[in-house]
């Protein structure tokens, strides 16, 4: 904790707000691709280490837009259209959830850790194997909805358009399939298939030291705050006071409270989820 709040200090500023917005353009630009060039990722963008060993090194970034719709013939069906817009707006609420609760700074280095050590877990397969395999976003997308179903587990959605169901049977649900993945692998010796499938996932186990004493906010408060701090920029658009760990101020929740800290040297202002929590600057 102490680690973060030292990172979050120091470069906290320069977090993406509203990381989840270009997450989700840039599924919308892979799916896009997919559709209109079929086969260009894979051969051109994708985490193939054979061909990044050969000097293609932008891979290792291209790799996210990772095409969820494609097509052979130039026709998609409508219905995978709709449900790719159904987990994109999914998973954006989530990712919208996650940086409420945790801030940008947290948010960011949530998702971003998850992007690299599924590039670990692709070095692993390759140096075990001799051959890249194809990792996309899943794993990432799955230690995204993880945290979220352990932060609002009583948040409800509904399973196939119809049944209501809570977040934290499907985060149950996750884990239970991932766990059979990990135990199926280990049963016929691919260890290293085993070990990339937790690699993929490991940042969730970051969500423990980052949610502790960590205010649930419901999603459905996102609205009601857009709109207060559009009022309050428009009026003013000047802040009062601002967090000197997470950067967040009176713009981000009309419920925040302010505190100077009598213990640091200097005027150093926090939030109340980092008054008792910060290192003291001496």
């Amino acid at each position: 904790m102490k680690i973060l709040n030292k990172l979050e200090r120091k470069y906290g500023k320069i977090a993406i707000q509203g990381l989840m917005r270009y997450i989700v353009i840039i599924n919308v630009l892979g799916a896009i691709l997919g559709i209109m060039t079929p086969g260009f990722y894979y051969s051109y963008l994708s985490l193939d280490f054979g061909q990044i060993l050969h000097g293609q090194i932008w891979r290792i970034v291209t790799f996210v837009f990772y095409p969820g719709l494609s097509s052979s013939s130039g026709f998609v069906n409508p219905m995978n259209i709709l449900f790719f817009g159904v987990e994109m707006y999914l998973y954006y609420m989530i990712g919208n959830s996650l940086e409420n609760a945790w801030g940008a700074f947290r948010f960011n280095l949530y998702y971003l850790s998850g992007l690299l050590l599924n590039i670990v877990a692709s070095i692993i397969l390759y140096v075990a194997i001799g051959s890249s395999f194809p990792i996309g976003l899943s794993a990432i997308n799955q230690a995204m909805f993880l945290a979220f179903a352990v932060l609002y587990p009583d948040v409800q959605l509904l399973l196939f358009f119809v049944i209501p169901i809570k977040v934290k049977w499907l985060g149950i649900l996750y884990g239970v399939i991932i766990g059979y993945e990990v135990i199926s692998y280990l049963t016929i010796g691919q260890y290293a298939y085993a070990l990339a499938t937790v690699i993929g996932i490991a940042n969730f186990l970051i969500f423990f030291l980052m949610t502790r004493n960590y205010k649930k906010v419901s999603p459905k408060q996102y609205h009601r705050r857009s709109q207060f701090k559009k009022e309050i920029k428009n009026n003013t658009g000047i802040t009062r006071h601002k967090c000197s760990v997470c950067g967040r101020t009176e713009f981000d929740d009309e419920n925040l409270e302010f505190r100077f800290c009598s213990k640091c040297n200097g005027n150093y202002e926090y939030c109340t989820e980092h008054l008792f929590t910060h290192e003291h600057v001496k």
